[in-house]
């Protein structure tokens, strides 16, 4: 959520941030918004030191045997407690409107993001590795699951309708090993502290971290209120919800492997066939809660950390800076990381590194301490997908496929694998 107190200060730069969004300009009609609910509290705090000073000669003219001037008075301070209360309703209304409008407007990009109004002008910052050649024509990643009779799309179908999967035998334990080893690597090698959260989250934590009120149509809601999560970020991020930190807990940064859950709304007739785009998916997500001006090093932190997984694993990937017009809702600024799938001879997300500086902070209160006695400052939120367990499944299969359908283990996946360097074309462990 933004700053009120900074639109005020400059008006221009906020409609200016919201350009670069594609938006209209929106500051003159918040700070009109703004100024009618600070006149309805100023003009409630007028009424009440007005009902206070009647309320004080109440008992003055009592004394003095003045019914009248008592009778008047009385009625006064009466009066004035009836307009104070509908003043601070007023006040109220106001403020919760400007609050509404606040949260609808997506976070101010930083100056270094690029400029554009959709995918075609994110900016490439780098690639690591060359796809391999293959002396075949490679298959996607539900053909070579489907022969091995370890990917049912149909059997999902009968249970639960379009975009789910059933996995079996090596494939699942395959997709088990990946997550494991990122966990692994990020707690081991990065310094992440793994935690388990729960899936099922209230209002609050959704608001929080910029997924109400704009997308509800995005998430699935249970009928007695509870939301179901569409990545970790949301439990993640607010753990730090409501509370004032001190500077020494800073960094925190933590990771969860999760089941994640998204209606994909909107994406009507886009990758229907596979698993690159499901209503039920899991992902190790990473979140950092920093000092603000560490941010921007914390997002190349986060990145690195995502990029390591698929340079251990031997999948070439890109990273990509996306533009104004296609970044997320609660970032300043996003990379990408794009995985190489060899089926699709193409390059498709498998990571998301976003900075939110304090745009979420604010709507949880998050806050932390420079020193003892200090004023609490908001602290900065980052969250990343280190990575999304299918799509590396998906990736895995289609680059270490072999002629025969049968598909290489990557080496550091193996000790996971009770040492099996490959899953055979007929499903087995070889």
């Amino acid at each position: 959520m933004h700053d009120i107190r900074l639109l005020r200060d400059d008006p221009d730069a906020f409609d200016a941030a919201l350009a670069r969004r594609g938006l209209p300009p929106a500051a003159q009609a918040l700070l009109a918004r703004d100024a009618a609910r600070r006149a309805k509290i100023a003009a409630a705090e007028a009424a009440l030191a007005e009902r206070n000073a009647a309320s004080k000669q109440v008992g003055a003219a009592k004394a003095k045997g003045d019914d009248a001037e008592f009778e008047r008075l009385r009625a006064l301070v009466a009066a004035k407690k009836d307009e104070i209360a509908r003043l601070e309703a007023e006040a109220k209304a106001e403020d919760d409107a400007l609050t509404a409008e606040l949260m609808a407007l997506p976070n101010a990009p930083l100056p270094d993001t690029p400029d554009g109004p959709d995918e075609t002008a994110n900016v490439e910052l780098r690639r690591h590795g060359a796809p391999r050649a293959f002396d075949f024509a490679p298959k996607e990643h539900f053909e070579l699951g489907e022969a091995m009779g370890l990917m049912d799309f149909d059997a999902a179908a009968k249970l639960s309708g379009a975009r789910f999967v059933v996995l079996s035998g090596a494939l699942i334990r395959l997709h088990r090993a990946l997550a494991q080893f990122m966990l692994d690597t990020h707690v081991d090698e990065h310094g992440l502290t793994e935690v388990w959260t729960p899936v099922l989250v209230r209002d609050e934590a959704v608001l929080g971290t910029g997924q109400l009120p704009k997308f509800a149509d995005d998430l699935y809601r249970t009928e007695n209120g509870w939301w179901l999560i569409p990545t970790a970020e949301v439990t993640l991020t607010n753990l730090v919800a409501g509370q004032i930190l001190d500077a020494g807990a800073l960094p925190r940064r933590m990771t969860a492997w999760t089941q994640c859950f998204r209606s994909e709304a909107g994406s009507a007739g886009k990758d229907t066939r596979g698993m690159l785009r499901q209503h039920q998916f899991e992902k190790v997500e990473m979140v950092s809660v920093v000092a603000p001006e560490d941010g921007r090093a914390e997002l190349e932190r986060m990145t690195r950390c995502a990029e390591t997984i698929l340079e251990k694993l031997g999948l070439p990937y890109r990273t990509v800076a996306l533009c104004t017009g296609d970044m997320g809702f609660g970032a300043q600024r996003t990379h990408d990381i794009e995985v190489w799938l060899p089926g699709q001879n193409a390059y498709r997300e498998i990571s998301s590194c976003s900075l939110c500086g304090d745009f979420q902070a604010r709507r949880m209160n998050a806050r932390f301490r420079r020193e003892e006695g200090a004023k609490p400052e908001f602290v900065a939120t980052l969250n990343g997908s280190g990575l999304a367990v299918g799509r590396c499944l998906i990736a895995v299969m289609e680059t270490c496929q072999e002629a025969d359908g049968s598909v290489t283990i990557p080496d550091v996946l193996r000790p996971y694998m009770k040492g099996a360097a490959r899953i055979a074309s007929d499903g087995s462990l070889g």
